[in-house]
């Protein structure tokens, strides 16, 4: 698999994009085709990891992806910061197909403000998703190019006690003061942030990270899906990727139930988390996702 897919792939991929775009119009695009028979092994595996996100109708209850790229010992960066790029070129087109699948795309503050990404389709063929900057306390910088280059729709939230007008006025990006974006303990609240995005008609959303964020929605049992890439490379001490809190036996841990799908050199799984015992269907409270699936 290591060149990707191939037979069958480029034809399902365009019918994948025309119900995405069916669905963010408000209409139902029926099912997704399924000419597996023209596929090779790589592109069904493509095939199966994607459907979830394809086939969903427009008032379906909303959809939370989380992806993460990290090293063999659990790190998504260096020490300062730096992860370009710890998972190849294949693992990078499968997030742009996430991000083509899904209304929008999700980045805290310190993956806004550190890797200054685009969070554009442009490795893929599909439209732009909404982009969103998570960033209770308006601290990323005015210059970077998600608020600035107009590339996308984007949305940058912020705790409205920490909502500064002045600054909103310098950015492209459209600012949403939202209230009670921070939780008591300092950190957003995954909750408000999903209720938010939904009143904003963003139903099918893809957290890219960083860990600290993709960790927030997990805690809080929000993550329908949860995509971990393994690469085979070994930082030593960094960044750490997925953090939950403290168990203090094996049996308290979270164990998903997940698949392997091979993305050249690295390895990802795909964790379903839609029937977790933790998980929350928005009564606005934090989980406890510690559990043996």
């Amino acid at each position: 698999m290591s060149n990707g897919p191939q037979a069958g792939w480029p034809g399902l991929w365009a019918a994948a994009l025309q119900i995405v775009a069916l669905r963010r119009a408000g209409q139902v695009g029926g099912a997704w085709a399924r000419p597996l028979h023209g596929l090779d092994e790589s592109g069904g595996e493509l095939f199966a990891l994607y459907e979830p996100l394809v086939c969903r109708a427009p008032q379906s209850p909303p959809w939370v992806i989380a992806h993460l790229g990290q090293s063999l010992d659990g790190f998504i960066a260096t020490h300062n910061g730096d992860s370009r790029f710890v998972t190849g070129s294949q693992d990078l087109d499968h997030m742009h197909r996430l991000r083509a699948l899904c209304d929008a795309v999700i980045v805290g503050a310190g993956t806004a403000a550190i890797d200054d990404p685009l969070l554009t389709t442009r490795r893929v063929p599909g439209t732009n998703p909404t982009r969103v900057v998570l960033d209770p306390m308006q601290r990323v910088p005015l210059a970077a190019r998600v608020l600035q280059d107009r590339a996308a729709p984007t949305l940058w939230l912020c705790d409205e006690r920490c909502h500064d007008p002045a600054v909103a006025a310098r950015v492209a990006a459209r600012v949403l003061a939202v209230p009670g974006l921070t939780a008591a303990d300092g950190v957003f609240d995954a909750q408000v942030v999903r209720r938010v995005l939904v009143a904003q008609g963003l139903r099918v959303l893809f957290v890219e990270g960083g860990g600290v964020t993709v960790s927030r929605f997990l805690a809080q049992g929000l993550l329908d899906r949860l995509h971990v890439a393994l690469a085979p490379v070994l930082i030593g001490e960094g960044r750490r990727g997925v953090r939950l809190p403290a168990s203090s036996t094996m049996a308290d841990c979270l164990r998903p139930g997940g698949r392997i799908v091979r993305l050249g050199d690295d390895v990802l799984w795909d964790f379903d988390l839609s029937a977790s015992p933790g998980r929350s269907e928005g009564t606005g409270r934090a989980v406890d996702v510690r559990r043996t699936m």
